[in-house]
């Protein structure tokens, strides 16, 4: 069965709080979202705004294979504005429960029908489709549910959905819905879960079980509140528990998930499934072990399949195998004494609440195998300032192969400025800057703080860390550790 994505997170993703999408954004997530296999893409709500009509125009326009969908209430001047920007689709919502209709719109059923029936007629004979969406639908009886779609196939409305508005379903709530809907309905059924006690995924997983063959979803799970139901969860769990096919291509999820939080600003937790930076990383020894013998003893899928990578961190967990695995990684070759003494160090880092990145690795090694280190970067003297009337600089005296130089650099704060300045002193070395992460090891405002870069270089990635109070030399500290390394594996 070949199940249709319809994506909203450019519509109810952006009711995220914290979230405010450009122009320039909502079409580049746009086309990311086209290019991945989503089939509809709820693009705004034309009411909004002028600069949400200019959105859903300009989206409209790009020629995309996805059908464009705008949000509107029953409400004809809803309908029209969407209309006269271009979409194909009328996402239509109508309150169905007994809550809504007297409480949010003090009116009763039959007015509601009578409006529904109007706008579905008005956006057909102006040529586009209609996904009639029962706002809170899943606190509406099933009864009515049945009326209002029969009303609407009446009418010709496309597809009917039912939304789950507060996240209050459960998987065994949600089947019967849409076991007895399915009875009567002649158009596609979809579904639209809420997060909010966890179960979107599987509430929707289970009324596509139960006849819902369009599912709604966002990237990242963004959303009201806890979010919604997560496109790249969904299509997993849809092709490997159920079998069904999507159009999405499954292996550029994990782009997709990390383009729209970095242009959101919204940090994915790193134990989010499928797309979180632990999704595929493994630290206990066991599990290395098992997962180095056979990938499938500790993982559900491979990571290939969403355009992930397996990752082994050291720790206190750490097994032998994973630190023989990430020597050979670093081409570094020791004999079984040397690695044992390694594993040792290793596990002493760990015990002191650390983790060891490659960078420290290398470090560990070269002192078991009495090997001097060569320092191609060297920080001399490093000098930022930064101040509510003045672009943030930083000036740095460094050592480049023995050559003491002095460069400069500006940035959106102390530690951009610093890091430019280094950057402009660097550009004979090719290396590009893929990640930069920082955390607070202690509280108060002398906290020392650990920064993590991970950096590429002729196809070798390579992270390090800095740790210091002043998060300006940590991030230093990481970022010339990180060049070292590099020039320490082309060497």
């Amino acid at each position: 069965m070949k199940i249709k994505v319809l994506d909203t997170t450019l519509r109810d993703g952006e009711q995220t709080p914290g979230v405010a999408l450009t122009l320039d954004d909502k079409i580049s997530i746009a086309q990311k979202l086209d290019e991945i296999g989503v089939d509809i893409i709820e693009a705004g709500a034309a009411i909004t705004s002028d600069g949400e009509r200019e959105c859903l125009r300009r989206i409209s326009e790009l020629g995309l294979k996805a059908e464009i969908a705008s949000f509107a209430r029953t409400v004809m001047k809803d309908v029209d504005l969407a209309i006269d920007n271009g979409v194909d689709c009328v996402f239509l919502v109508v309150p169905t429960s007994d809550t809504h209709i007297k409480d949010k719109l003090n009116t009763n059923k039959e007015d509601l029908l009578n409006r529904m029936d109007e706008c579905i007629l008005h956006a057909k004979e102006r040529g586009v489709n209609v996904d009639l969406c029962c706002e809170d639908g899943s606190r509406t009886s099933v009864d009515f549910l049945k009326i209002v779609l029969e009303r609407a196939q009446t009418v010709g409305v496309d597809r009917f959905t039912v939304a789950d508005t507060v996240g209050i379903m459960s998987p065994f709530e949600i089947s019967p819905i849409f076991s007895e809907l399915s009875k009567i309905s002649k158009i596609p059924l979809g579904v639209h879960c809420h997060n909010d006690l966890g179960m979107a995924v599987a509430n929707t997983i289970s009324a596509v079980k139960s006849g819902a063959t369009v599912v709604n979803v966002t990237v990242n799970g963004l959303g009201e509140r806890a979010g919604n139901a997560p496109l790249e969860e969904t299509a997993v769990a849809l092709n490997l528990k159920l079998g069904y096919d999507t159009n999405i291509h499954l292996s550029k999820l994990q782009e997709l998930s990390k383009f729209v939080e970095k242009t959101t600003k919204i940090p994915l937790a790193h134990n989010k499934p499928i797309v979180g930076k632990n999704a595929f990383s493994h630290e206990a020894g066991i599990h290395v072990d098992g997962i180095l013998k056979n990938p499938s003893t500790y993982e559900a899928i491979n990571p290939s399949l969403v355009g992930g990578k397996r990752l082994f961190v050291l720790g206190k967990q750490t097994g032998i195998h994973s630190v023989k695995n990430m020597l050979n990684e670093l081409k570094i070759n020791a004999n079984e004494e040397q690695i044992n003494t390694i594993f040792k160090k290793v596990k002493e880092i760990g015990d002191k609440g650390k983790h060891v990145t490659s960078v420290d690795l290398e470090n560990l090694a070269n002192d078991v195998l009495g090997r001097q280190k060569k320092e191609l970067v060297k920080i001399n003297e490093l000098v930022a300032v930064c101040g509510n009337k003045f672009t943030p600089t930083a000036s740095v005296k460094m050592s480049i192969n023995g050559k003491e130089m002095i460069t400069s650099g500006t940035g959106t704060g102390p530690v951009d400025a610093a890091m430019n300045a280094i950057m402009n002193a660097t550009k004979n070395i090719a290396f590009q800057l893929l990640e930069y992460h920082v955390d607070s090891i202690s509280g108060g405002t002398d906290a020392v703080v650990r920064v993590e870069v991970k950096v590429s270089s002729g196809g070798k990635i390579v992270s390090a860390q800095g740790t210091e109070s002043d998060i300006v030399l940590a991030s230093v500290s990481a970022f010339v550790n990180a060049l070292n390394t590099i020039a320490n594996l082309n060497a």
